[in-house]
């Protein structure tokens, strides 16, 4: 368990009467395990996975304050995602924990892991929710003496042999409620909420949005940086190129000649990315390569800042990554591009949008590029001409100036309406 745990309470307590949202119910049956809130007063979500991950699962929060305003929601996720989910209206507490060995290995880590695991057990929650497969969420289901646990059935967290055997076991008996894991074109945020549905709660499609709010604070503190580059809200376009994962990034010189046909006086685009090295070396090459005087913001804002300027764009155009969906949560319209993964369950989740890809037949292939090659030719494939068709669909006509001929063959975007 070294580098399993750290970090402390993130966020504020919750003022559980101003946050329900009346919605129509209608009679419907229930599984006979189906849980009676009414013994309930805490429940822990965890999500212990990247940013983008983590702003998918906003709406399980919001529909348990929803259907259940009495509860205190709390959150326990990554410590560098924690700040994604402060101001939510729904959520109590935000704990973080550091990734595993990112948090040292001595004696004074091991003693402030001890003291979030403690902070834990005393909210004694009546209910944990586990919205992935680490290890950690059977742990603290255990550890934390909840009546009830729920989580989808892993594949990887079974076994019927030996040692396999033993944790699949283990794994199992951390949980009071299994569901099945959802295949196919369901997008992560229905299979993030298939876990409240496992428990009696059923959401009205109303409720679904995804929730990432800047509080005044945040919000000016960006706006200092607008200001300063000129830019006025809806007069604006983002680009965020880059990803975590490079093989998911579409070629700079390519994004560059998306940035040149954009970029007006009157309509800037903005870049933004990461401090990652790597991130403001793609932003660098896009800049170079564009031949116009972009606004460059790579690495320049907070989590919140960066939400406050994707919400004041006109439009938002970038890869599958956390930026996009922050996109879809401010309800600024998405160009998104997609190679290895798939458009079908990680898109742009209820916002005007359009996905480029080039459809191959192993798509979605999941793999780090073709034959974890960490390049991806199903992107590497998708051509100015596509994007900037998918562009002109979302933007004013008129305001995108054409594209430089391309040798590879046009092929149509396909739109996902969530």
């Amino acid at each position: 368990m070294a580098g399993d745990a750290t970090g402390a309470a993130i966020g504020r307590e919750g003022g559980v009467e101003a946050r329900s949202v009346s919605v129509p119910r209608l009679p419907m049956s229930q599984r006979a395990d189906a849980l009676d809130f009414s013994t309930i007063e805490r429940v822990l979500v965890v999500k212990l996975r990247y940013h983008g991950d983590v702003v998918l699962s906003t709406p399980v929060f919001q529909v348990l304050a929803n259907h259940h305003p009495h509860l205190e929601i709390d959150a326990l996720v990554y410590a560098d995602t924690a700040e994604l989910l402060r101001d939510h209206p729904a959520i109590s507490r935000v704990y973080g924990v550091e990734r595993s060995g990112a948090g040292g290995r001595g004696l004074a880590a091991l003693r402030e892991r001890g003291g979030l695991w403690r902070s834990l057990r005393e909210r004694r929650y009546g209910l944990l929710i586990h919205l992935t497969e680490h290890w950690r969420g059977a742990m603290l289901a255990r550890f934390l003496g909840v009546r009830h646990a729920v989580v989808a059935e892993y594949a990887r967290r079974t076994g019927h042999a030996g040692w396999r055997r033993l944790l699949g076991g283990f794994w199992h008996g951390s949980f009071t409620h299994h569901y099945p894991l959802s295949s196919g074109r369901r997008h992560m945020v229905e299979r993030n909420l298939d876990a409240l549905r496992r428990i009696g709660i059923h959401p009205d499609e109303s409720e679904k949005r995804l929730v990432v709010n800047v509080n005044a604070h945040d919000a000016e503190l960006a706006e200092v940086d607008l200001r300063r580059n000129g830019l006025r809200r809806g007069h604006y376009i983002v680009i965020h190129p880059a990803s975590r994962f490079g093989y998911k990034c579409w070629d700079p010189g390519r994004m560059a000649a998306v940035v040149a046909a954009l970029h007006r006086p009157d309509r800037p685009v903005v870049l933004t990315g990461s401090p990652d090295p790597a991130e403001r070396a793609m932003v660098d090459e896009v800049v170079l390569r564009s031949g116009v005087d972009p606004v460059d913001l790579c690495g320049a804002l907070t989590l919140k800042g960066l939400a406050h300027c994707i919400g004041g764009a006109q439009l938002f155009i970038g890869v599958d990554s956390a930026p996009m969906h922050i996109a879809a949560a401010t309800g600024t319209p998405v160009v998104a591009l997609f190679g290895p993964s798939n458009p079908w369950v990680w898109g742009p989740w209820q916002v005007a949008h359009r996905i480029v890809a080039t459809h191959p037949s192993c798509q979605p292939c999941h793999l780090r590029g073709c034959a974890d090659s960490f390049h991806s030719e199903c992107i590497e494939r998708i051509t100015v001409a596509q994007v900037l068709a998918a562009v002109r669909e979302l933007l004013p006509r008129g305001t995108v100036a054409a594209p430089p001929p391309s040798p590879v063959s046009f092929l149509r975007p396909v739109e996902r309406t969530g």
